[in-house]
């Protein structure tokens, strides 16, 4: 029994959201060109049309470009945008947004 929670564990932890949303930052900065349009160079849209990207969780981000290409999330503007990229480059894009620093609230 032992024996097979230890060999379990490892792989528990790497489906955990944290560990799959690890992608590489710098590949993601230079993959996000496309999405710069509508959110900013550093994921801080100009437009309230558009969501701030910069400093969501990275397992959020990268939940939501999974849905986006599967459809479970309807945006046709995104679903073009999502269509095209790995696993990898949606890790890499998420890594990138959730290393940016977001908006701070003032009180």
């Amino acid at each position: 029994m032992k024996r097979a929670i230890a060999l379990l564990l490892p792989a528990l932890a790497l489906a955990s959201p944290v560990a799959l949303a690890k992608g590489n930052a710098e590949a993601g900065k230079a993959k996000s060109t496309p999405c710069q349009a509508c959110h900013g160079p550093a994921g801080i849209s100009a437009s309230p049309e558009f969501p701030h990207l910069a400093g969501q969780h990275a397992d959020y981000l990268l939940t939501a470009l999974r849905h986006y290409k599967l459809g479970k999330r309807k945006n046709a503007i995104m679903a073009g945008q999502v269509a095209n990229l790995s696993e990898a480059d949606m890790r890499d894009l998420a890594a990138f947004y959730a290393s940016q620093k977001g908006l701070t609230v003032k009180y």
